[in-house]
């Protein structure tokens, strides 16, 4: 009789859920750490050997090192591609993002989460355990006098027997998931490097263009002296003297702009990399002359390459996962099959608790089928039905804007090409022009006036080339990030 007191007692109070959760794959993360000290030190050793990294050695070490334990994001980049511009600042502007870009520190941690959901979902294939310590007291005449303390162990078991396997495919659609951000993670990644290597070499050229353009402003400053000095002399007209005043001013005016936006520009890798603007103006860059590019581009790419590039990659994933997400809107409207079982050690004292004689258990299962719910379930596997559509166009919609991407970037660097080619012959026949004029002002045939004009003339071709020039490799980028890194 107190067994049974103790039990209704016990079994109609609160309980704490302890609730295992086990993984089918691993994590596809750096293990940072992981690797051996002495291995470490000496792939650390290696890369600042290779990037020539000089300054503030003991950090560079500390910097090479998080580097060689996070080699597969810079698997994802493809960073050799780069080392085609021949350029170390531009590897290390890269190599920074790849360490310190809050984006793709964010595409990261958001491939944990999906990971850890997964992990989560798959917890619904495995049976729960509930136990809980419940002590009591009891005043009972209904079925016998009693009158004190039970403590009781509670021990309940369910398991839902996934005989349909609804549960795994869910497991498998939140996988799908996590697959998914991987790919965008590495997305992310190619997304950055693309982007600060296009804005460095847009600060480079920046720094080319001012140096032309500070020479042009010279120029015209001198042309305005001499026009004013003629003018004063009654040689040149106040119409002419006011064109060249104006000219001046609007170079002034150029080479302001020019240096804004380098200004920004420097302000937006400074975020890129993780670093704060207050010092970009004097983040180090090579000069354009020292730059140039060695790779190979090829004249005509695949449409295979398409097959890397990671939004092919997670539209394919979504389509699957859409694919198991029907499967489990129709599996459910089968029924569940449930497993249940219950164990209780009770007891009026707390020595006697975990004997066989204070023990009592049970083991039950059912079948049990959801007979109306007013079209939620039919509703349900329309919309995933529609989803999955939805997402198959989406597939076909990737794969056609992926090879518009690609020929996009092969037209551009086919025409710009061209116009880099005709504007290196302008220039060369500029550079002829001015040895001429150089000679004909030696002779006393034309004026210093002349010559300068001449001169700009040939610097405004030199800018024009530089920008050019900048044009195809922020090409060769976009083809890069076109074919997902795989160029």
């Amino acid at each position: 009789m107190k067994k049974i007191v103790a039990s209704l007692i016990i079994l109609s109070m609160g309980y704490m859920t302890i609730l295992p959760v086990m993984s089918s794959e691993t994590v596809q993360k750096v293990e940072m750490g992981a690797e051996k000290t002495g291995q470490v030190e000496s792939d650390s050793q290696g890369f600042l050997k290779k990037y020539k990294i000089k300054r503030d050695k003991k950090r560079a070490e500390k910097e090479a090192k998080k580097i060689v334990q996070a080699k597969n994001k810079l698997d994802y980049i493809n960073l050799p591609w780069f080392e085609n511009f021949n350029d170390d600042n531009l590897n290390r502007y890269i190599i920074k993002a790849v360490l310190n870009n809050k984006d793709a520190q964010m595409a990261t941690i958001a491939v944990d989460e999906y990971y850890q959901a997964a992990r989560a979902q798959m917890a619904g294939e495995l049976p729960t355990v509930n136990a809980g310590f419940l002590p009591a007291y009891t005043q009972s005449e209904m079925l016998g006098p009693y009158d004190g303390w039970f403590f009781g162990l509670p021990i309940l078991v369910n398991y839902e027997a996934d005989l349909f396997l609804k549960n795994h495919d869910k497991t498998k659609s939140s996988k799908k998931l996590y697959e998914a951000s991987i790919i965008d993670e590495r997305a992310a990644y190619i997304s950055v490097a693309s982007t600060v290597a296009s804005i460095y070499l847009n600060i480079v050229k920046l720094d080319a263009v001012i140096s032309i353009q500070e020479e042009i402003v010279e120029l015209r400053k001198e042309i305005f002296e001499l026009m004013q000095l003629s003018n004063n002399e009654g040689i040149v007209s106040t119409s002419d003297l006011v064109k060249a005043n104006k000219s001046y001013v609007s170079g002034q005016s150029e080479l302001t702009d020019l240096k804004k936006n380098r200004s920004m520009l420097l302000n937006q890798l400074a975020v890129l990399i993780g670093e704060s603007s207050d010092k970009a103006e004097t983040f180090e860059r090579s000069k354009y002359s020292e730059i140039s590019f060695k790779g190979i581009i090829p004249e005509e790419i695949s449409s295979d390459r398409i097959l890397k590039r990671p939004d092919y990659l997670k539209a394919e994933k979504m389509v699957e996962k859409s694919g198991i997400d029907v499967r489990v809107a129709r599996k459910e409207f089968l029924p569940s099959i449930n497993i249940g079982g219950f164990g209780l050690f009770n007891a009026s004292d707390l020595g006697s608790l975990f004997t066989t004689n204070n023990f009592i258990w049970g083991l039950s299962g059912g079948i049990f089928a959801n007979l109306f719910s007013g079209g939620r379930k039919v509703a349900n596997l329309k919309m995933k039905k529609s989803e999955y559509e939805r997402v198959l166009k989406n597939y076909e919609k990737t794969n056609l804007v992926a090879i518009q991407e690609i020929n996009d970037s092969m037209v551009s660097i086919k025409n710009d090409r061209k116009k880099y080619d005709d504007n290196t012959k302008i220039l060369n026949l500029e550079t002829k022009d001015f040895e001429l004029a150089k000679l004909k002002y030696e002779t006393g045939i034309i004026s210093k006036l002349d010559l300068n004009q001449m001169r700009e003339n040939l610097l405004d071709v030199n800018k024009l080339i530089v920008d050019n020039n900048c044009e195809l490799w922020v090409d060769y980028i976009s083809l890069y990030k076109a074919v997902g890194t795989d160029l």
